[in-house]
């Protein structure tokens, strides 16, 4: 596969004439639509020439909360080993609590297509907030702990599940190790009935890195207690924060280069944003909120604007402004150059997987490049 920008004076007849690839082929691999408007400075996916070279497998995980529209799940899992439901939470006596929606037809739909449908645990109290006080009573009271346990099994059991991820954030530093030990217990105990445990981990570039949230997430004592790590390689650029790349390529380096300092690349998914961001400016702390975007709503904000995308360097990743209104945005998204520049890393430093967050919007483009880049491994035990 190949990438083509677009320049000034492009068409899709022209660009697919000159690729020597149908005009359907290039309008289905890009998901465009009627009337075929393209943006200048945009990034298209061009099949003209399947990889016919070995490739090598790779793990691919995507979280989905069970409000997904149905059909975009069912595009979505060929091309993934696990499927996260997202997600669980739990009290300060170790009850799960449930999604929002039932997650049951999820597990069934994954389970169908060889899927291995994963139940994603996080601090989420009854008031359905996150909740670091849930995990430092999780992780000093073993009762809890016990407790919580025998919930996910059963739960497991009765809905068909595959193994658990957790995903704790903003864990306190001096709950660092017992956090680690907690997640070695549950690795150990649903490890014995066939279910894997994976961890997701905040992205550091440091053992000593200063942050709430970092200091309670040890790299190596977490490597060691899970089946398999995620770097959570994205939300440099968030919905308060400065408008910037979500996963800068440069950033997203130094979190791999440091995280194989602690922990085999055999373990490690690379997290990988299915999104973007748009900020109204300027930008003011505190007051600023991005609104969160699809990459093609973004392509589509950049055509109804008649603003051409650049693409920084050094982030690769593709990005641009426009007025509306008075008021002008600044657009951060990701693409096919982001996204290659993403499996590039992955192969790069011999990485088994990668994790998306989040895959409740579709970017045929985004599946096609990682099937022609890996071999994508199935997810059934």
């Amino acid at each position: 596969m190949q990438i083509y920008v677009v320049k000034i004076g492009d068409n899709v007849d022209s660009i697919a004439a000159e690729a020597g690839v149908p005009v359907s082929t290039l309008l289905w691999d890009n998901q465009i639509a009627y009337p075929y408007r393209l943006a200048v400075g945009q990034a298209l996916l061009l099949d003209n020439e399947r990889n016919g070279k070995m490739k090598s497998p790779l793990h691919v995980n995507g979280y989905a909360y069970p409000f997904i529209n149905p059909e975009t799940l069912d595009w979505t899992l060929p091309y993934l080993t696990d499927l996260s439901v997202f997600s669980y939470g739990f009290t300060t006596d170790g009850d799960l609590i449930p999604p929002m929606a039932d997650d049951s037809w999820m597990v069934n739909v994954a389970s169908a297509n060889g899927v291995r449908p994963v139940l994603t645990l996080t601090p989420l109290g009854e008031d359905g907030k996150f909740n670091n006080n849930l995990v430092t009573v999780l992780v000093n009271n073993p009762d809890v702990q016990k407790n919580l346990i025998w919930e996910l099994g059963r739960t497991m059991t009765q809905k068909g599940y595959g193994g658990v991820d957790i995903d704790f954030e903003y864990v306190l530093a001096e709950d660092r190790v017992k956090y680690a030990e907690f997640v070695k217990l549950v690795r150990q105990v649903m490890n014995l009935f066939g279910y894997q445990v994976s961890v997701a981990l905040a992205p550091k570039t440091a053992r000593d890195q200063r942050g709430l949230l970092y200091e309670g997430i040890d790299y190596r004592l977490l490597g060691e207690a899970a089946n398999r790590v995620l770097l959570m390689t994205y939300e440099w650029g968030y919905t308060y924060g400065p408008p910037m790349a979500v996963a800068p390529i440069n950033m997203v380096r130094r979190v791999v280069e440091y995280a194989l300092t602690e922990i085999p690349a055999e373990k490690i998914s690379l997290g990988i944003p299915n999104y973007g961001y748009d900020w109204p400016l300027p930008y003011e702390q505190g007051v600023t909120k991005a609104e969160t975007i699809n990459n093609l709503q973004a392509i589509e904000i950049a055509i109804d604007h008649g603003v051409p995308i650049q693409f920084d360097e050094t982030a690769m990743t593709p990005y641009f402004r426009y007025w509306q209104y008075g008021v002008q945005h600044e657009v951060w998204f990701e693409d096919v150059r982001s996204l290659k520049a993403k499996f590039d890393l992955i192969k790069e430093y011999g990485l088994s997987g990668a994790g998306y967050w989040q895959i409740m919007n579709f970017f045929r483009a985004n599946w096609l490049l990682l099937s022609d880049m890996f071999e994508i491994k199935e997810g059934m035990l």
